[in-house]
This record gives structure tokens, C-alpha cells and sequence, in this order.
């Protein structure tokens, strides 16, 4: 039976014994879309879980990426579903924790820039220098795909300036999906998205391709993961971290994999994220 708990607040007490906290396996995903699609989402895959577990499994929902990782770290939640820079995040924060698997195409992920039709900007090789003024909105904060790396590709195009400098206005819409309503509402020039999302949205008729369009796509970069914490065998026997990551591996119904949306899911490892990790130092972004 599908199984969802809620996270009202980051002061949710932390379970009061290990015995009761191991009877039920507890994860979470960052809100890097509508909540409502999240739920259906992450519950099918709770469902899943519990099938191949033999234990209760929980999806936890959370209201922000830094409540992902908070989660994560309070012990709330034993495995994640993260974007490459929260999963950095997470991992520094629980000693012996590991990324134990991506979607295939999470090892080749890229970020697309979005614009409002009254720029008159076309989709083209390298982000134009007519960007420059105009006004962009980013996803979250800690997003890798909505922030961290199109930040760095901006630099990298813009002599190193700083976003704040480069753009009239600049803002954190919260997830990918709010990016894509307000740059098509034309509340912002720009966005800078998950392309997968983008992809997704457009497949299902719920972009206006006339109003708002893709103009760039960044090169290639890890991203999402799922994160598992260094103490899950301890809690749940020994091995169990490897159920897990089996579990992942061997998921092959299409309606599943076709939610996130992944073809499927490969080995992943705490290294692969280094590059990730790099970026995030370069710009002040961890602690």
C-alpha cells in the first residue's frame, strides 16, 4: 500500500528510537517540479520500493531543496532523490553517505535557456550577446540544472560577470515548471531550466511554443542522483544499501521510468559528481 508522509516543518522531531525509525524506510526528491506530480511520482516508486524491499516504505515530500538536504541530514529520510549539487550537499552533511544510481541520462544532462517571444531571440549555437539587459529568472537557488550550471555557462560566456551585472532583473523561481510559466507569462525574458522538464512539458501540451521557446542548450554535465545514507546497513541489515541501488538497476516497468522521465537507471558513485562539486566551490555555493 502506497505510503506518503508528510514534512510540515524543517523542526520535525527527529524519530524517537532507532527500533521504530528501521520499521519504515523513509525517502524524499527535491521539489524541482509541481508538488502534485511529485506525490504521483514518488508514491508509484514507494510502492515499488516496498514490493522489492519487504520493509514500509514512505515518500516524504518537502517544500524546498534545502529542506531536501535538511531532511537528509536530521535523519527524516535515509535515501533521496537529488539534483547533482544538493546530492554534493547532502553527502558532505553524512559522513559515509553515496550516490548509488542516476538515470542514464542523468550522466549527460543539460540545462536549456528559455525566452519570451517579444525578445525575438532564436534558438542558436551560443547564448547571444543580446541577453545582456534583458531580464532571468533561474529555478531554485541549489539547483544544478536551473542555477549552478547555467550560472557557470554564463560566466564562461561573459568574461566571469556576475549574473546581478549581466541582467537587468534576476530571479529564483523555485522549480523548473514555475520557470516555464513565467517566462511564457512574459513575467521574465529568461529562464534557465531543466531540459528534461522542458522536454516533458512540451510532449504533453502544456507549453505555448508560440509565447515562450528554447534559444540555447549547455554542454554536457552530471546531475540527478539517488543518495542513500552511510548508515543504512547498520539500520536496516547488512546489504541493504545494495538492495537499494539493485533495486533502481533492475526497474524496467515504462510507467515508472517514464515519470521522471528516465529510459532507466545505471550505477552512479560519489566520484562522478567531483566536476559538480567543483563548480559549486568556484562560486561560493557550499560551506
Amino acid at each position: 500500500m502506497r505510503r506518503i508522509a508528510l514534512l510540515a516543518a524543517l523542526a520535525l522531531p527527529l524519530f524517537a528510537a532507532q527500533g521504530a525509525a528501521a520499521e519504515t524506510f523513509r525517502f524524499t526528491a527535491i521539489p524541482d517540479e509541481d508538488q502534485a506530480r511529485l506525490v504521483e511520482r514518488f508514491g508509484k516508486v514507494a510502492d515499488y520500493l516496498e514490493e522489492r524491499l519487504g520493509v514500509e516504505v514512505e515518500y516524504v515530500p518537502v517544500k524546498s531543496y534545502g529542506a531536501a538536504v535538511t531532511a537528509f541530514r536530521n535523519d527524516q529520510v535515509q535515501l533521496a532523490w537529488f539534483g547533482g549539487l544538493s546530492g554534493v550537499q547532502a553527502r558532505r552533511l553524512v559522513p559515509g553517505s553515496r550516490a548509488i544510481a542516476q538515470g542514464s541520462e542523468d550522466a549527460r544532462f543539460q540545462s536549456y535557456f528559455i525566452a519570451h517571444e517579444s525578445t525575438g531571440l532564436e534558438r542558436a549555437e551560443t547564448l547571444p550577446e543580446a541577453i545582456e539587459g534583458m531580464s532571468l529568472t533561474f529555478g531554485a537557488r541549489t539547483s544544478t540544472s536551473g542555477r549552478l550550471m547555467p550560472e557557470h555557462f554564463l560566466r564562461q560566456r561573459f568574461d566571469d560577470a556576475d549574473p546581478e551585472a549581466l541582467f537587468s532583473r534576476v530571479g529564483y523561481s523555485g522549480d523548473h515548471s514555475r520557470t516555464i510559466a513565467l517566462v511564457e507569462a512574459g513575467t521574465w525574458d529568461l529562464g534557465a531550466m531543466n531540459y528534461s522538464v522542458w522536454d516533458a512539458a512540451v510532449a504533453d501540451g502544456r507549453v505555448d511554443t508560440d509565447k515562450v521557446s528554447v534559444i540555447w542548450a549547455t554542454p554536457e554535465y552530471p546531475d540527478y542522483n539517488w543518495t542513500i545514507r552511510g548508515d543504512a546497513d547498520e539500520r536496516f541489515g547488512e546489504g541493504f544499501g545494495d538492495e537499494v541501488q539493485a533495486a533502481f538497476l533492475e526497474m524496467e516497468d515504462p510507467e515508472l521510468l517514464g515519470a521522471f522521465p528516465r529510459e532507466g537507471f545505471i550505477a552512479a558513485d560519489n566520484a562522478l559528481y567531483a566536476p559538480i562539486e567543483e563548480v559549486a566551490e568556484a562560486l561560493g555555493l557550499l560551506r
